[in-house]
């Protein structure tokens, strides 16, 4: 599959819709279609082009309830069903993860959510990620749905991962291409003072594998700067001081605001992106309103990342192809 922009236009005509890019690099809303009626082959396929080529893409006033929203996700890969749930997800629906699930999970260990997300996202540039980041086979793609957004605060950010790889100078690129690197569940948590509840599970259920650097895409063969703040550990083969530095430089590169799109929730707003290619960043300005917000995904199934020298990732602990 490729992003040429002339494949994409011409299957979006064909399919009736309209994809209308919202930033420079990354982002599109899509319109002239009704997820819970279901898509023609024709519609699934401009769908998909947009996704790789604008990396996330938007859909406003859908109408998707539970099994509506797994029906969409089956048109573009195998959806997954996480082990491990929250009281909010539902329970006869098994591919259905609910965001507001997060909320429970400080109180599980004996903080209040403001403490718990302070200690995860205690620098500017952790609470970048993919999701399961940590896998083996992190999620191809995640499709989030918002049921109940705050009137103000809880946007999205989102980074397209290709084009901060390609906005690297030449020899900064050669020098990444060569690199792997570990990312790991919990990295960077700052714990309690005495004994932490949630460090302990942190350290009772490690999962941890070794990436590439920079990563190819499996459909577009983009490369991709494959990095994150909340799961990168350490720079393989490096020092912990040159690892740091560099893995700063990457995520400042990663994240710098011509490469990164911010949405606005609305109730019924759908975001379709590829976990392969971006970073997100969940909101923080919200915990501290009294303002619910409580949002439905589902993730496809993802493959294992290969490199520029056609070596694919190795698991370190806790993760396997295909076992979630």
């Amino acid at each position: 599959m490729t992003t040429d922009s002339r494949t994409t236009d011409g299957a979006v005509r064909a399919a009736g819709l309209e994809v209308r890019p919202v930033a420079g690099h990354i982002g599109a809303e899509i319109t002239g279609v009704d997820l819970a009626e279901g898509l023609d082959d024709t519609q699934v396929a401009a769908v998909r082009e947009a996704v790789l080529r604008w990396k996330v893409v938007f859909f406003r006033g859908q109408r998707l309830d539970h099994a509506g929203h797994v029906a969409f996700a089956r048109r573009f890969g195998e959806p997954v069903a996480p082990r491990k749930r929250g009281g909010a997800s539902p329970a006869d629906v098994p591919e259905i993860e609910t965001t507001a699930d997060r909320l429970e999970l400080g109180g599980r260990f004996g903080m209040e959510h403001d403490e718990w997300l302070r200690r995860r996202r205690h620098t500017l540039l952790r609470g970048w990620h993919c999701d399961h980041g940590a896998r083996i086979d992190p999620p191809a793609a995640t499709i989030l749905r918002a049921e109940t957004v705050p009137p103000y605060g809880g946007d999205t950010t989102w980074s397209n991962l290709a084009a901060a790889y390609a906005g690297l100078s030449a020899p900064v690129r050669g020098f990444v291409d060569g690199l792997r690197a570990e990312h790991r569940l919990g990295v960077g948590y700052q714990p309690r003072p005495g004994d932490d509840a949630y460090l302990r599970h942190l350290l009772d259920h490690q999962v941890a594998s070794v990436h590439p650097l920079v990563r190819v895409h499996p459909e577009t063969g983009e490369r991709v700067l494959y990095v994150n703040g909340y799961y990168v550990e350490q720079i393989t083969g490096l020092s912990r001081a040159e690892s740091a530095a560099v893995l700063e430089m990457l995520l400042e590169q990663a994240t710098r605001p011509e490469y990164t799109v911010r949405f606005r929730w609305e109730p019924g707003s759908v975001a379709f992106w590829d976990n392969r290619a971006t970073i997100h960043l969940a909101p923080g300005d919200n915990a501290h309103l009294s303002f619910p917000r409580t949002m439905h995904r589902v993730m496809l199934a993802g493959d294992v990342p290969v490199g520029v020298d056609g070596r694919p990732s190795e698991p370190v602990t806790g993760t396997a192809p295909g076992r979630w």
